[in-house]
């Protein structure tokens, strides 16, 4: 992949981000990348509205961006839009998706991409900052579609010539080990080659792209004793872009060494608002 990237002058550096959370809880790390606050619990999510915190999102819209969540995961509203600064939310009834789901996912990365670009990236759009939610790696990573050329996504009902039967969640709990991890890779491969291939296709000049993972999977797939820290990425075919980060000692690919620098998630806020803003933040 790292390959695939270079070749279309798509260089990445990389490194690890501590999650507050793992195996779940999900919209704990979304919340502490987004604010720079460790939110590590639900009373402290609950009560992160209160604070006024500037977001990533909203520190873009302040800075005159248009600004955008894309959660294909999302099926009932999205009530702190406003606080993370979103002015578009696309989620699982609005994306307009027709074919099937894949057990957890409501639709594959690979639409969520494709409508991502026609919807928000057509030509001439306004600068943008989306974070968008890709949930073909989330639990019990089976079934997957499969990966098929953009031009014939359409509205998604070409997935269902590729869709298994669909296993519930706690399916993975009853399940070999062994299996598990085979289909937790599996699910990890579909949305890297997924998102390589997006980039490829549609990654022009002043894309910038960050890659995090939220969190690390259920023990299941981990081991008993799960390790909190995820990879991070970012992706850009401008060479100011990875100069701007140069102190920061990530490496080069997408795949971070054991000896990669590690940080907590609350810091990369910060951390990205000092390499690449032009004001203090509050």
């Amino acid at each position: 992949m790292d390959a695939l990237l270079d070749g279309a002058g798509l260089p990445a550096r990389s490194a690890f981000l501590t999650s507050p959370t793992f195996g779940g809880g999900s919209w704990l790390a979304h919340s502490t990348l987004e604010s720079g606050v460790w939110i590590d619990n639900q009373a402290r999510f609950d009560d992160l509205d209160a604070t006024g915190r500037a977001t990533l999102a909203a520190l873009f819209r302040r800075a005159g961006w248009a600004t955008a969540a894309v959660q294909p995961g999302t099926t009932s509203g999205f009530a702190d839009a406003d606080f993370y600064g979103y002015d578009q939310v696309l989620d699982a009834h609005t994306l307009g998706y027709e074919g099937p789901n894949f057990s957890f996912a409501t639709m594959p990365d690979q639409y969520t991409l494709k409508t991502f670009q026609d919807r928000l990236r057509a030509p001439g759009h306004a600068p943008l900052m989306a974070e968008l939610t890709l949930v073909s790696s989330h639990a019990p990573w089976t079934p997957l579609p499969t990966l098929v050329p953009w031009d014939q996504v359409g509205d998604g009902s070409v997935y269902a010539s590729t869709s298994g039967p669909s296993l519930p969640p706690q399916a993975i709990m009853t399940t070999d080990p062994a299996v598990v991890r085979a289909n937790y890779l599996a699910s990890i491969r579909y949305s890297l080659a997924t998102l390589i291939s997006y980039l490829q296709t549609y990654g022009d000049p002043d894309l910038v792209t960050i890659v995090v993972g939220d969190h690390q999977p259920a023990p299941v797939a981990t081991g008993n004793d799960p390790n909190r820290d995820v990879p991070v990425s970012i992706v850009a075919r401008d060479p100011a872009v990875l100069d701007a980060i140069a102190t920061w000692g990530w490496e080069p690919g997408l795949r971070p060494s054991a000896q990669a620098p590690v940080r907590r998630m609350d810091t990369f806020r910060d951390g990205f608002t000092q390499a690449y803003g032009p004001r203090p933040i509050e």
